[in-house]
């Protein structure tokens, strides 16, 4: 892990193509801004992390006795 110390307005580039810079210092919060071409996918991890739990906890969950229930629902 590279790590680095930048100050507000300061930017750092990412292969060339991300350019990732600090727009706001307040208190404990830093907002950053990010200028990446339209194809890159940029998301938060914690965002990343709900999908995969959220996935695992619905997989295997559904048992038979679950799918009778919610047909006779219907």
């Amino acid at each position: 892990m590279l790590i680095l110390s930048r100050k507000c307005g300061e930017s750092l580039l990412i292969n060339g193509q991300i350019e990732v810079k600090i727009t706001e210092i307040s208190g404990d919060k830093v907002k950053i801004g990010i200028d990446a071409p339209k194809d890159f996918v940029i998301l938060r991890k914690e965002l990343c992390q709900t999908v995969e739990s959220n996935k695992e906890a619905a997989s295997g969950t559904v048992t038979p006795d679950m799918l009778k229930f919610i047909s006779e629902l219907k």
